[in-house]
């Protein structure tokens, strides 16, 4: 069964800033979840199709909006494809860059 780009976006979201884990299980991989040398926040990398993909943990310290819903304690995760960031997860909500809102 195929999984959607969503869904395993907002798995290795979940299992990085909710449950916490070590590792991201996904499908066929499992991948270690490391911490930024700077300013230690969560990166896990992995492969969704052909692409390879990096979780990055929100930096709450910065000055974006994202960083401002991390600071009021929202759950963010922005995700990166070539260090281009593509999408995000918040509270388990994704917003893609570049694509316009699906209806509902």
């Amino acid at each position: 069964m195929a999984t959607t780009l969503e869904g395993t976006l907002i798995s290795v979201w979940r299992q990085v800033l909710v449950e916490d884990a070590r590792t991201v299980a996904l499908e066929n991989q499992s991948c270690i979840v490391r911490r930024t040398s700077r300013s230690k926040l969560r990166e896990v990398d992995f492969r969704f199709e052909n692409q390879t993909l990096r979780g990055l943990e929100q930096n709450p310290h910065t000055s974006s909006r994202w960083a401002e819903l991390a600071r009021t304690g929202k759950k963010v995760m922005q995700f990166l494809d070539s260090g281009r960031y593509v999408a995000n997860v918040v509270d388990g909500e994704v917003n893609f860059y570049g694509r316009k809102q699906r209806p509902g």
